[in-house]
């Protein structure tokens, strides 16, 4: 039973992040099901993915509810927990797949957010992990034609809000560079050159560390409260870090002591970076450390 369980954690774990947002949520819920396939006899079981699968949804289904509830006393924006890939060093053969992949963007799950639990659900289960109408129906236990149309309302939600244009590695890569460069030298008319004018900053605290308690919009006032919240910090306090968050690109920031401070994801268009998403609470940092250490 170990050996069919472990050849499917993967996707458990992939489907239980995207749908919460949050690793080590995922992580709690992919052991609550192992938990409960070594409470069945898997002889009777025809298919264990789908088993598996419906377990994993349900958990989640049942956590995005009890999630909404605790939610609503969250000190500012939230964010999703940050999603870390090794240290930036992609191969040639990775970089078609790298810039083709989005749904673990910052961008993506904040729209995930917008849709009820059974509908994010139905939506990552057809159109991110390939199941079938009838095998979502019984998941979620609705009829197949209510699922058809559920589907499609989510589809039509995400795609008139997702992004058309995903910036090319190079070009993230190069926009990163410039950003950690105006910060260190604290230029903020360099810094906001990089922004579209109408872009937002979305800085997730938990009331834990200083961010902005609601969306900061437009390029100058981003950069302002971007160079603000490191005010107090001397030239060479804080060290640089570029990683892989999220499928993207990501400036990490650490103080003198190696603790990270900072997680900035970009959404990135073609004139220019239209959102940032700064991941501040220390909650969602834990066990980030520096690539040289």
């Amino acid at each position: 039973m170990t050996d069919i369980f472990e050849a499917h954690r993967q996707r458990l774990l992939a489907l239980g992040y995207r749908m919460l947002g949050g690793r080590a949520e995922a992580e709690d819920l992919v052991q609550e099901a192992w938990l409960r396939w070594q409470c069945v006899d898997a002889t009777t079981i025809d298919t264990p993915a789908a088993w598996l699968t419906t377990i994993m949804s349900r958990l989640c289904i049942d956590e995005l509810r009890a999630r909404k509830v605790r939610q609503e006393n969250y000190v500012g924006p939230w964010l999703p927990e940050p999603w870390f890939e090794e240290p930036l060093s992609p191969s040639p053969e990775a970089l078609t797949e790298l810039e083709l992949a989005d749904d673990l963007s910052m961008a993506f799950l904040l729209l995930l957010e917008r849709l009820a639990p059974e509908e994010r659900a139905a939506f990552l289960l057809h159109d991110i992990f390939e199941m079938s109408y009838t095998e979502i129906a019984s998941v979620v236990d609705q009829r197949e034609d209510a699922i058809r149309q559920t589907i499609a309302r989510a589809r039509k939600r995400v795609v008139a809000e997702r992004p058309r244009f995903r910036a090319s590695i190079r070009q993230q890569q190069e926009l990163a560079a410039k950003i950690s460069q105006a910060v260190a030298l604290r230029d903020p008319i360099a810094l906001a050159s990089l922004f579209k004018p109408d872009a937002v900053l979305i800085s997730d605290g938990g009331g834990k560390a200083l961010a902005a308690l609601r969306p900061v919009v437009g390029a100058a006032k981003i950069a302002r409260f971007s160079l603000g919240i490191t005010h107090d910090r001397k030239p060479g306090d804080l060290n640089f870090s570029f990683r892989w968050m999220n499928d993207a690109i990501s400036l990490l920031a650490f103080d003198a002591h190696g603790k990270p401070v900072l997680a900035l994801g970009f959404d990135v268009r073609s004139d220019g970076i239209a959102g940032l998403y700064a991941v501040r609470n220390p909650d969602k940092l834990g066990g980030l450390v520096p690539a040289t250490a």
